[in-house]
């Protein structure tokens, strides 16, 4: 799509098909029977330009456009109509009514908005965030606005900056910052990733095709699954909010089943959560055969996930190859790299001594790893973190990456841009750029062609001069348990520590705690060789999360350090 944006797509779509359908969301917040909702290309046209009309009168080409709102149709109508309006969208989350969202408050003092895009029912909260006297920021309820009337006029894409909107990265190891994605950077990714989640249809959707999400809009993949890709593809979306999904998981696989060829996505919780609470009876009479691929990503995904979930819905049709394991970030719009290229989803365990060492060395009985494809574009490349040199195959180093996809950095922060974008590449090979490589600050490795991510550079643990992974020290943890878990180091005066935060609905007392740390310690010492300094059980809920669910282990850190988690065995 040379020269092309989410904008100018829309306009298209809305004048070569206008009365097609372009977006269903259902809401079942408001009714567990679901209260459905549509727009077609015509009508999310005309909304787009009339709320750019309305929001436009409060700021000029540059401002920033914050979206405070729940899920729903008005939230994609807001993200579109201030990009229309020449403004810099910001998606965020809707905070919750009687609490304070500090990760809100912190992009509004980074973004200083020049209106807040938000709906009636959050319209106090919203302002509430704004207010301050520090500047004039105008807050606007999309869904009391009339915007199906007057008939607008086609417009051309306002002249405003290059940068669509800030995608604000999660802080699971640092304080929020704003990624600079461009309308290239979305559409470049858009055209990577097609061809691998439809690769049975050479990359683009065939008639009775759909996406299907519940994925947050303020996410980077929910915002391209949800929001873009629907647009880009000229292919419907059918839509539900992460709260219909959490509450009852079986309203995922009933949507998908009601299309004929449909792309997904989920994190590796919601895989686990549909396959362990979805039942016989809600799969009657379905057939999951028509889901071509479900994107797994946004963490890493775990090996007996990915085996209970294939088991739990192979009987109703839907075949191995349809679930993608997908690595990406926010810094490179979404996409990096698919398990997919046709082939089922596969666990390679590597020899775990030589894994802390830095070698892979595949080894039955070893630490079990998910095998990710490698893509076309963007290039994707293993690189010593300190010298800046290539990786050989078989040895651990920083993931980098490159393309069109890539941010040009982080919104008014130049020091943390530096850091990791516009890295070069010392001795390359000829066929590759010197340049503006991006560094994701995740560990990996290729093994036969493949990629494996071993986790975080910040979250690995090095505890008596061996390099450990707090994720695979976590799913050991999780598979006693069954809760959320982080793995942390903690330093004393003399070395570093490992230390256990575990979540856990306790129901026969001191007895069973006492039990299940002991077969915690036994089966950290048998999987990794570790002695754990101590196991804090307490309460589900209690680890601090981002709002993508990712746990914030370097805030885990600071409240064990200061005696903040509250024991259940005291």
């Amino acid at each position: 799509m040379p020269n092309a944006s989410i904008l100018t797509v829309l306009r298209d779509r809305a004048g070569d098909t206008p009365d097609e359908l372009a977006f269903t969301y259902t809401d079942y917040d408001r009714d567990p029977d679901g209260i459905v909702e549509t727009l077609t290309w015509a009508q999310l046209y005309r909304r787009t330009l009339n709320m750019a009309e309305q929001a436009g009168q409060y700021g000029a080409p540059g401002d920033r456009a914050l979206i405070i709102a729940p899920q729903g149709l008005p939230y994609i109508v807001a993200f579109l109509g201030a990009m229309q309006a020449g403004f810099i969208a910001v998606p965020l989350s809707a905070p919750v009514p009687g609490s304070h969202d500090e990760r809100i408050s912190a992009v509004v003092a980074d973004t200083s908005p020049a209106v807040v895009l938000t709906t009636a029912a959050l319209f106090d909260v919203a302002a509430r965030y704004v207010d301050d006297g520090a500047a004039m920021t105008a807050v606007i309820s999309v869904d009391t606005l009339d915007l199906d009337t007057p008939e607008p006029v086609p417009a051309e894409v306002s002249e405003g900056p290059d940068i669509a909107y800030l995608q604000y990265t999660s802080g699971s190891t640092r304080a929020p910052a704003g990624v600079m994605i461009s309308h290239r950077n979305l559409v470049a990714n858009f055209d990577q990733l097609m061809p691998d989640y439809l690769r049975r249809y050479g990359g683009v959707f065939p008639e009775g095709g759909a996406l299907v999400s519940w994925l947050p809009f303020y996410h980077d993949m929910g915002l391209m699954l949800g929001v873009a890709a629907p647009i880009l593809a000229g292919t419907p979306a059918d839509l539900m909010s992460p709260l219909a999904f959490l509450t009852h998981p079986p309203r995922w696989l009933q949507t998908m089943a009601r299309h004929r060829v449909v792309v997904s996505g989920g994190p590796n919780f919601a895989l686990d959560l549909a396959a362990r609470r979805t039942s016989d009876e809600d799969l009657a009479g379905l057939d999951l055969s028509v889901i071509d691929s479900i994107i797994c990503g946004a963490e890493r995904v775990q090996p007996p996930t990915v085996a209970r979930f294939l088991d739990r819905f192979a009987p109703f049709g839907f075949r191995p190859e349809a679930l993608m394991p997908s690595y990406g970030l926010a810094e490179a719009t979404v996409f990096v790299a698919s398990g997919g290229l046709g082939r089922v989803p596969e666990v390679v365990e590597f020899a775990v001594d030589e894994l802390t060492q830095g070698t892979a060395i595949r080894r039955p009985g070893g630490t079990p790893l998910v095998r990710y494809g490698v893509a076309q574009s963007p290039l994707l490349l293993i690189v010593d973190a300190e010298t800046g040199r290539p990786c050989p195959d078989g040895t651990v180093g920083e993931i980098w990456t490159h393309g069109e996809n890539v941010s040009a950095g982080y919104w008014r922060k130049p020091d943390l841009t530096g850091t990791g974008f516009g890295a070069t590449l010392v001795d390359r090979p000829a066929d590759l750029p010197s340049t503006d490589w991006l560094r994701t600050g995740d560990r990996g490795f290729i093994s036969d062609g493949d990629l494996f991510i071993v986790g975080r550079i910040k979250d690995m643990l090095i505890v008596r001069g061996r390099n450990h992974y707090s994720e695979d020290i976590e799913e050991t943890v999780r598979g006693i348990t069954r809760g959320r878990v982080a793995a942390i180091a903690v330093s004393d005066e003399h070395d570093e520590k490992l230390v256990t935060i575990i979540e856990f609905k306790k129901r026969d007392e001191t007895q069973e705690l006492a039990e299940v740390k002991s077969e915690v310690t036994a089966a950290i010492s048998r999987a990794h060789g570790l002695q754990v300094a101590d196991i804090v059980l307490v309460e589900p809920g209690t680890i601090p999360t981002t709002t993508s669910g990712k746990i914030r282990r370097s805030a885990c850190v600071e409240q064990h350090r200061q005696g903040q988690f509250v024991r259940l065995d005291g």
